[in-house]
């Protein structure tokens, strides 16, 4: 839409309405003015004919031609400024007479056959206005026709012809003096809005100008000038709005560098504040660092004095002793252990608290982590008469991703002080899921205690570090009350939460549930089922209601008949044999004598197959009870994988069960690692696998092993100095045998997204160290498309070997039944692999010692790695957790000179494994 200013549109508004009015009336009056000199011209037309044809009755009565004619030519010549032709005709419509004889009378004839008109009639043609009005005679003669009215009769007719010209000439001069009159009343129209928007516009436009000038800052301008009426008030307003903003932006102005100046006052003061806050966090640092060094030298110093009082305990412990002597011997290595775990958590707590602790990602068996943490501490349960079980659903998922280690510690701290503050009843680890995703799982773990429980009041003190709900526990138990604290930073770690629900004297109930990630092969535990004992009865004698439903549970999917029974009274049939018999042997049995000649015979009695959970506690010796008839004794709590493997080999033929291997499978596999250690392990594990191995040690050696042999898939270490396993594959695929060879990235990063980096790098699959024989089997099955009927047996654990002695608290440094399962369960090549890792520390420690001493080791990264994945083989968790962090730290950018609490922690070690390695190599 078009915008007009306000000038156009008041000359519009004011011009508009006069033009209008001033045209209605012009054309009003010029029509009017027309018509009226129109028929002014008839009426004196009217005024000749009508006497014309009075006067020519007579003359055309009595044919008196002559007369008419005189007559015509006078009237004729009397209004000659008008009249142009006079001419009669008879009634036979012919010319008698005219007055104009140049003229063409035609035009004034009636047409051919058209009746005489018995009126004055009118007609215009062109500039010609004819009149034509009959001649009527007053008196009827007897011999005319009569042709009118009764006493009329019709003697001929006058015709006149009259001039419009003249009229015209008028009719063009009003028009003329309208038009001239309305533009006279248009100039004036023009004079008075010029007048208007000079005494309107004018002002209106400078207000504007004023307007836009305050508006881009020019608060002095004013607007100038006489003005009227409300245009005056306007002024005033706008100058008063005016001089109203110039003092408002004045006193703002003036706020502003009042402002201004205590803001740059306030900065000067900040400045002095971050440079005050600056040297507070270094000091803070500084007081961090050489707590962290504090601590770590503290636990250097105190672990030394330990290792050496728990290390000589333990070898006089060997020797003959009085029960006195024993007791406080193992009263002493209970003690010495406690305090070890106390340096432990503060260690932990002190890491947590500086944001370095590193989650493993490693997959593992969560069946069997839950299981061994449960094993670990059901000796100090058993030893307070308490029941302990062991309840995870059979939809939980068993092969997981994560840190095995920080999950036991959460369920080991939390297993802990339900033992500590139970006195009698039952210890219950209940294991859930809550949802599953793709390629996750949402777990949650109870543990449930009939303990002294937590009053409202002391709840909230409950997860405070150095606090316990009652101050008078750390006195009655002991502990440093960290740790609940470490183990909710674990479990947020761990990207889950805990949660705990307590009432006083009734027990406590803590949980949690963390999301681990779902493995994608299985690497611990052989999912083993029953149906092999498909149909079988199994008598069940367990007093226990919970430790029943878990047992109950893990045979809920399985082909086998369970019968229940809290003991072997309830029983109807005495007599009624039974497959194989389960009993659970009561925590309060004592004497061993009354039971193997009481309920054990009974058992007997009912099935040769008898296999018992027992308590896990020093009168309770397996090895006599297998003496006395049971074919398996299983610790307390009971576990799917435990108790399947002694269902199964009681099923089987008590000989000693060997290790069966039908053939190998028709392969050359290439395993290529930089560590002697991990070499010789994957050589020893593909040597039962298949039937051509190649070991090399560097990725030049494997080139060239590569260029030599036709291999059919390649195992390939990553990390390797000067050609690494990346570089080592890509030149490998360029060769003309190899283009299509498969090569397994195996490596112990097993970091997120590690798996991704390597596939897309053109790895074509992915080992996490530590390997073991299923995981080498199906990378070999998947890569290599081996026919499913070509298999390899798994050994058996012969029931000898199973739980034949009670579980001691494990060692913090070295795992002697991880190493075995590390090593696919070969103690020789256990030893071999732990020797293999001691020799090494030497080395390890020189270099560490090193950086100590300030020297720069810019390789040491290397050596760290090395060592870090050897020991994924030698069963030495803490170890390898120290060697994780301090490569990922070194990784991120971190100085070594920086790391100087962890080398030292590092050193620390290296004397636990040595020691505890001493009893394990030495049997060799």
């Amino acid at each position: 839409m078009t915008k007009y200013s306000l000038r156009a549109r008041m000359m519009i508004l004011i011009l508009a309405p006069t033009l209008l009015i001033g045209l209605l009336i012009s054309t009003f009056f010029v029509v009017h003015r027309y018509n009226e000199l129109q028929d002014q011209l008839v009426d004196s037309g009217s005024s000749i004919i009508e006497p014309l044809a009075i006067a020519s009755e007579y003359g055309m009565t009595f044919s008196n031609r002559e007369g008419v004619r005189q007559l015509v030519s006078m009237l004729h010549r009397r209004h000659s400024n008008i009249v142009r032709s006079i001419a009669v005709f008879d009634t036979q419509n012919h010319l008698l007479v005219t007055s104009n004889f140049h003229q063409n009378y035609t035009l004034l004839q009636l047409p051919k056959g058209a009746a005489i008109p018995d009126d004055l009639t009118v007609t215009t043609k062109g500039d010609s206005l004819i009149l034509r009005t009959p001649i009527v005679s007053e008196n009827q003669l007897p011999d005319m026709d009569v042709s009118l009215e009764p006493g009329h009769s019709t003697l001929g007719y006058i015709a006149i012809e009259l001039d419009l010209r003249t009229v015209r000439l008028q009719q063009y001069k009003e028009i003329f003096v309208a038009t001239l009159l309305l533009s006279l009343c248009l100039c004036i129209a023009m004079l008075f809005a010029y007048r208007l928007m000079r005494d309107v516009t004018g002002p209106i436009r400078n207000m504007v100008n004023t307007v836009d000038r305050i508006r881009r800052g020019q608060l002095d301008s004013r607007v100038e000038g006489y003005m009227l009426g409300e245009l005056d008030m306007l002024k005033n307003g706008i100058n008063s709005m005016a001089m109203s903003l110039a003092a408002y932006h004045e006193e703002m102005q003036q706020n502003i560098d009042q402002a201004t100046s205590d803001l740059r006052e306030t900065l000067e003061q900040m400045e002095i504040q971050n440079v005050e806050l600056d040297l507070a966090k270094k000091r803070a640092q500084e007081a961090a660092r050489i707590k962290s060094e504090f601590l770590a030298n503290m636990s250097h110093e105190l672990r030394t004095p330990l290792n050496g009082v728990i290390g000589f305990t333990r070898q006089t412990l060997k020797t003959s002793l009085t029960p006195t002597q024993t007791d406080y011997l193992q009263t002493i290595e209970r003690s010495a252990n406690n305090l070890l775990n106390i340096i432990n958590d503060v260690l932990d707590f002190s890491k947590l608290e500086a944001g370095k602790l590193v989650l493993e990602h490693i997959p593992f068996s969560l069946r069997d982590t839950v299981d061994e943490t449960a094993i670990l501490l059901a000796h100090s349960a058993h030893e307070k008469s308490l029941e302990l079980t062991l309840n995870i659903n059979n939809d939980v998922p068993d092969n997981i991703v994560g840190d095995p280690l920080r999950l036991q510690q959460v369920i080991m701290n939390l297993l802990g002080n339900a033992i500590k503050f139970t006195e009698q009843g039952n210890i219950d680890i209940n294991i859930e899921l809550r949802m599953l995703h793709e390629n996750s799982a949402d777990i949650e773990i109870q543990v449930h205690d009939t303990g002294i429980g937590i009053s409202e009041r002391q709840q909230s003190q409950l997860f405070q570090a150095f606090r316990q709900a009652d101050a008078s526990i750390s006195r009655r138990h002991g502990g440093t009350g960290l740790g609940l604290v470490i183990t909710q930073r674990l479990v947020k770690e761990m990207g889950g939460d805990i949660c705990f629900h307590s009432q006083l004297h009734k027990g406590s109930t803590f949980w949690f549930h963390i999301n681990l990630e779902l493995s994608d092969r299985s690497i611990l535990g052989d999912g083993r089922h029953l149906t092999k004992l498909s149909g079988q009865r199994i008598l069940y004698v367990e007093a226990n209601p919970a430790a029943t439903q878990a047992t109950l549970n893990i045979f809920q999917s399985e082909p086998v008949e369970v019968i229940h029974y809290d003991n072997f009274d309830q029983i109807p049939e005495k007599h009624q044999q039974y497959d194989i018999v389960l009993h659970g042997v009561p925590i309060a049995t004592d004497d061993i004598d009354k039971y193997t000649n009481g309920a054990m015979k009974q058992a007997l009695s009912l099935s040769e197959r008898l296999i018992l959970a027992i308590p896990n506690q020093p009168h309770m010796d397996a090895e006599t009870l297998k003496q006395a008839g049971a074919q398996a004794c299983l610790f307390k709590p009971l576990s799917r994988n435990r108790l399947f493997n002694a269902l199964l080999a009681a099923q089987s033929s008590p000989e000693p069960q060997v290790i069966e291997k039908t053939h190998h499978l028709p392969l050359t596999v290439m395993a290529v690692d930089d560590n002697p250690a991990n070499l010789k392990l994957i050589g020893v594990l593909l040597e039962d696998l298949v039937s051509s191995v190649i070991l090399c040690h560097s990725g030049e050696e494997a080139i060239a092993q590569a260029k030599k042999h036709d291999l059919d898939i390649i195992l390939m270490d990553i990390q390797m100095p000067e050609i690494d396993g990346i570089k080592a594959a890509e030149l490998i695929r360029k060769l003309p045998n190899h283009i299509t060879t498969p090569i397994v990235a195996v490596t112990a990063h097993a970091a997120i997204g590690e798996r991704e980096r390597l596939m897309n790098a053109g790895m074509d699959d992915y080992l996490a160290k530590p390997i073991n024989e299923d995981m080498l089997f199906n990378v070999l099955k998947a890569q290599c498309r081996i026919p499913l009927s070509i298999q390899t047996k798994e050994p058996l654990i012969p029931a000898s070997r199973m739980e034949t002695r009670p579980a001691t608290v494990a060692s913090t440094s070295l795992d002697w039944e991880l190493a075995l399962r590390q090593a696919a369960n070969k103690e020789d090549l256990a030893r071999d692999l732990l020797k293999i890792l001691v020799d090494f520390l030497s080395e390890v420690e020189e270099r560490v010692q090193a950086v100590l001493d300030g020297n720069k080791d810019d390789d040491i990264i290397n050596i760290i790695h090395k060592l870090h994945g050897s020991c994924s083989y030698s069963g030495v968790p803490r170890l390898k957790q120290l060697c994780q962090y301090l490569e990922s730290q070194l990784r991120n950018g971190t100085a070594p000179e920086d790391l100087e609490p962890e080398w030292m922690e590092l050193l620390d070690e290296f004397e636990n494994v040595r020691r505890e390695a001493i009893d394990f190599i030495e049997t060799e």
